[in-house]
């Protein structure tokens, strides 16, 4: 996942595999400015479970901001909002739990 950040917003995208439908990605606010996004291809085995989490600072983010969008080629693109232009900020950190 790679994330692109200006003034206005963090913006976060990954390349899906293919035959990754958009109801098969789940993304959602968790407590503490986290945002969890869940992909599974539920009919393959191997190489089907794809999570991320990516922790904001809570002073920088409007997490009610949250928008994704799937694109066809299967770029999953998510935006977040940012409250306003702040210094001295930590950068998002996004994880993954394997």
């Amino acid at each position: 996942m790679r994330l692109r950040s200006t003034p206005a917003e963090h913006t976060l995208s990954v390349r899906l595999p293919e035959g990754l439908a958009p109801e098969m990605v789940t993304v959602c606010a968790k407590k503490g400015a986290r945002l969890a996004v869940v992909a599974d291809l539920w009919h393959l085995e191997n190489d089907s479970h794809y999570e991320w989490e990516v922790a904001f600072s809570p002073a920088d983010v409007d997490m009610n901001s949250v928008r994704a969008v799937f694109a066809p080629d299967g770029q999953l693109i998510i935006h977040v909002r940012r409250k306003s232009i702040m210094d001295g900020l930590p950068p998002p950190k996004i994880c993954t739990p394997y």
